[in-house]
């Protein structure tokens, strides 16, 4: 039997949406970094006020659900995170183009924020690990969209990252697992849910609509989760 290899079709061009993704989160950390206690010990007004806390989402702070995906809580917690971010981001981009990955990301970091209040809405949450998982989900539906098969390179990529959520102390199981199906919910939607190509087939009312509902589903969510605090 021959095995199916994932080798989409890529959008010329470079990777530029995640190359500055990786500046800013670069640029963020260094000036929490500042105005923080050290290298390792981020603090100061950005950090307080974009970091992921329930109750401070629940009287007003809205703007955490996307912010926290920017912040990160150590140089080893940044490192690894903009490795991937680069590796897999990169990937993704070229073969999604730059508005469509520049929405998946946004999407997937606002279901990743979802997920982490869900499962713990008074837990302090920072990190783009909640987007990166969503570039994940979308390497999974495009695979699946060329080959036909679930079962690939992008499953094994996620069940090997899932293993590391479960077992790492100190991980936001749930913002990892709330940005994978955000980014595999906003994938199917960017490919009007199997009809058309992810990356060239027109979006169309469906996929933004989609893209939407995913985005405004897990704003809600997250709002549902913290209405006690109010």
């Amino acid at each position: 039997m021959q095995r199916a290899r994932m080798r989409m079709p890529r959008t010329a061009g470079a990777a530029y949406v995640t190359w500055g993704l990786v500046a800013v989160n670069v640029l963020v950390y260094l000036v929490t970094v500042a105005q923080g206690r050290g290298i390792n010990a981020p603090a100061g007004r950005v950090f307080a006020d974009g970091l992921l806390y329930g109750p401070a989402v629940a009287n007003g702070d809205w703007w955490r659900l996307l912010t926290a995906a920017f912040l990160h809580g150590s140089i080893i917690h940044i490192a690894l995170n903009m490795l991937a971010l680069y590796w897999l981001g990169s990937m993704v981009e070229l073969q999604l183009g730059p508005a469509r990955y520049l929405a998946l990301y946004l999407v997937s970091g606002l279901a990743g924020s979802a997920g982490a209040l869900f499962v713990d809405p008074e837990r302090l949450t920072v990190g783009a690990s909640g987007a990166i998982f969503g570039i994940l989900g979308a390497m999974l539906v495009l695979e699946y969209l060329q080959t036909g098969q679930v079962v690939g390179q992008a499953l094994l990529l996620i069940g090997v990252n899932l293993l590391f959520t479960f077992r790492v102390p100190g991980i936001s199981v749930g913002g990892h697992l709330g940005g994978l199906a955000g980014g595999i919910l906003a994938t199917l939607a960017l490919s009007r849910f199997g009809r058309g190509h992810a990356a060239y087939g027109r979006v169309g009312l469906v996929g933004v609509g989609g893209l939407v509902l995913v985005a405004a589903a897990s704003v809600a969510l997250a709002y549902w989760k913290v209405r006690g605090y109010a």
